[in-house]
């Protein structure tokens, strides 16, 4: 609907493609360092501050040639689990008595070939500290030329922080807290956008865009939501122009709402 209504080949705040914004580069640039030296890094922020574009930004090293990335999503799993999906991203097919020691050995495999390895588990604050504890005593076998990168919420740290899970927070090389967006910095990701897919800055009344600075509240996966939701609401009313009342449509959807608003709206009825 949006690329039928302004003519255009690509829908905003929808791409594949995102580019990274100037925190989530810096924490890439360093991530990339110290996979040549042997890393363990911790990604740390709250939903929607950036780390999903920032994990698959790091995926994409393995179109390299001189790059290989393994990544592990379901970490609610059991420490046999989780060496399924490093066998599986590795492409390995071993019985389970040998899962260890073949991703060693796939490891080093890929160090001898002068590539850098990164394992990236992602939502790791889901994990047991007793499985992370497991991961940690495999990667020390790994080769020094490998980085794993832990992506999490803050409470990931908190427990990383405890004496009992010392051993764990001591081989921490490199650690990043992606925040909110200021306000300056949420309106020039609205204008990339834009830009990106050949629209003019003026798509979004500067009215509405006040609105949703206010809503997403430095979060960059509302903000996108939101823009995306006004756009279609706009596409719909027939404008191509996105106002406040187009904003205020998608807001009144009920999983905009405060918990205390759907409170409120279930005592009333």
């Amino acid at each position: 609907m949006i690329k039928h209504t302004f003519g255009i080949t690509q829908e905003p705040f929808h791409r594949e493609q995102i580019e990274l914004l100037s925190q989530q580069k810096q924490a890439f640039d360093i991530i990339k360092i110290h996979s040549q030296h042997g890393g363990f890094s911790v990604i740390i922020g709250r939903p929607g501050v950036g780390k999903t574009v920032l994990r698959q930004q790091i995926e994409m090293l393995n179109k390299e040639r001189d790059c290989v990335v393994v990544s592990v999503s379901h970490t609610m799993h059991t420490y046999l689990n989780i060496l399924k999906q490093l066998a599986e991203s590795l492409k390995l097919e071993v019985s389970m008595h040998h899962l260890e020691k073949e991703i060693i050995g796939a490891a080093f495999q890929a160090v001898q070939e002068r590539k850098a390895l990164y394992t990236l588990i992602d939502e790791a604050h889901l994990l047991e500290m007793s499985v992370l504890r497991k991961l940690r005593l495999l990667f020390e076998r790994f080769p020094k030329k490998h980085n794993l990168v832990l992506f999490g919420q803050p409470e990931l740290l908190y427990h990383l922080s405890m004496t009992v899970n010392a051993d764990i927070k001591s081989r921490i090389t490199y650690s990043h807290t992606l925040v909110g967006l200021n306000d300056e910095d949420m309106t020039q990701v609205i204008l990339t956008e834009l830009d990106a897919v050949g629209l003019g800055h003026n798509t979004f009344d500067e009215a509405a865009i006040e609105l949703i600075l206010r809503q997403a509240q430095g979060n960059l996966r509302l903000c996108r939501n939101l823009c995306y939701g006004s756009l279609v609401d706009a596409c719909r009313d027939g404008t191509r122009t996105v106002l406040t009342r187009h904003v205020n449509s998608v807001l009144v959807q009920p999983h905009w709402r405060s918990h205390e608003e759907l409170i409120k709206q279930q005592l009333a009825s």
